[in-house]
């Protein structure tokens, strides 16, 4: 019986790896974002309410540089 638990569960681990490693190699070249670089990203928002509401538009920029996007989070007055 303990033998029959082991194989069971050596199989179970073995075809979870080969799943992970099979879903790695068909998402490759995928990825998310974009490298970091100068410049900004603009990012256009048009958001309809429906109804009377009308619609609301703005935009954002995001630094594409990592160290000037982490800089907007700092507190104004935090110590240097």
């Amino acid at each position: 019986m303990t033998d029959l638990m082991f194989y069971l569960i050596g199989g179970i681990g073995f075809v979870t790896v080969l799943l992970g490693l099979m879903s790695i190699r068909d998402t490759k070249g995928t990825e998310r974002g974009s490298p970091p670089g100068k410049g900004d990203h603009v990012i256009h928002v048009n958001y309809n309410s429906g109804g009377g509401g009308g619609t609301q538009q703005t935009s954002y920029k995001i630094p594409k540089d990592p160290q000037d996007y982490a800089k907007r989070f700092i507190p104004k007055d935090a110590p240097k």
